[in-house]
């Protein structure tokens, strides 16, 4: 596997290796000693999978401490636009986003440190989106910003009239609303 930076420090893309031939792929999406070797402050406790259609965004997301989440996402079907927001705020990129196309055909995966909110939109007719977490779900501590909060200028790649949000999700708030709230 290779190891990816972004201009967000901590926040990494994962190419892992493929073996095609005529007949399909193999691949190892995740092996544990590896990224012990090279994450061994993160163990994931649980898989999460979501199924969607295109236009659908979900996020963007976050859990608060102590409950707060590392991500390994990546795309099993079809393709999606990756987002992250770093909302750390003691870090030089605070504020700072980072996308990625993750998809079926890429295989690349995108390590989301705690401390960063999270969404996807989906690009294409339906993607199936899968995700490890190194915490589990804790509704209490259950957090978001607007998916077009203007601090952050994220370009979702279609056009707004497309796009469909859950009721949670169109009524987030700004960076600006919960900015003495974060770490």
């Amino acid at each position: 596997m290779n190891i990816i930076k972004t201009s967000i420090p901590d926040l990494v893309i994962i190419e892992p290796k493929a073996f095609e031939d005529d007949r399909g792929y193999f691949m190892e999406a995740y092996k544990e000693s590896w990224f012990q070797e090279n994450f061994p402050h993160i163990k994931f406790v649980q898989d999460n999978e979501s199924k969607s259609e295109r236009g659908v965004l979900r996020g963007l997301h976050f859990q608060k401490p102590p409950y707060a989440q590392t991500k390994l996402v990546r795309v099993i079907q079809g393709e999606v636009l990756d987002v992250a927001v770093d909302l750390r705020k003691d870090s030089p990129t605070y504020g700072q986003h980072e996308s990625i196309i993750l998809s079926a055909e890429n295989k690349k995966q995108f390590l989301v440190p705690k401390g960063f909110a999270h969404g996807f939109i989906v690009l294409s007719e339906t993607a199936i989106f899968s995700y490890k977490v190194d915490n589990p779900y804790a509704p209490e501590h259950d957090a978001g910003v607007l998916w077009n909060d203007p601090a952050f200028n994220i370009d979702w790649k279609l056009d707004e009239s497309e796009i469909l949000l859950s009721k949670k999700d169109a009524i987030q708030p700004l960076l600006s609303e919960i900015e003495k709230e974060l770490v």
